[in-house]
């Protein structure tokens, strides 16, 4: 097996284990919904995809921008759409952090009526 189908390989292996623990992650919070579980589940495997390849390519792209100016130019702006492609990834995992975070807050969060309902059924 080539070095780059080993290194394809064992990143994919990274990823499976990112989405894996935040899979994880995402169970102990026991008020959500599975629905919404499975949805920011795909978003961050998304994200995190999207992010490697486009950090591939721009690896890729780099190593061969070494070799003069002609490169530099050809390259230049293809590679400046890999690193947009990996901030916008970016972005997505922290606006997927703070939708998880807003969760966790608001199911922390204690409902006087409820918690008066609660005492008065008993």
């Amino acid at each position: 097996m080539s070095k780059n189908v080993k290194d394809l390989l064992s990143r994919k292996q990274k990823t499976d284990q990112k989405v894996e623990q935040f899979s994880d992650l995402l169970q102990q919070l026991e008020s959500m919904e599975d629905k919404r579980k499975m949805l920011w589940v795909e978003i961050y495997e998304n994200a995190v995809t999207d992010r490697e390849n486009a950090a591939l390519l721009f690896t890729d792209a780099y190593t061969q921008m070494q070799s003069g100016t002609a490169e530099h130019i050809s390259l230049g702006s293809t590679m400046s759409k890999y690193l947009e492609r990996m901030n916008k990834a970016n972005d997505q995992i922290l606006r997927l952090a703070e939708l998880i975070s807003k969760a966790e807050a608001h199911a922390a969060a204690i409902d006087p009526d409820d918690l008066f309902s609660k005492i008065k059924d008993d």
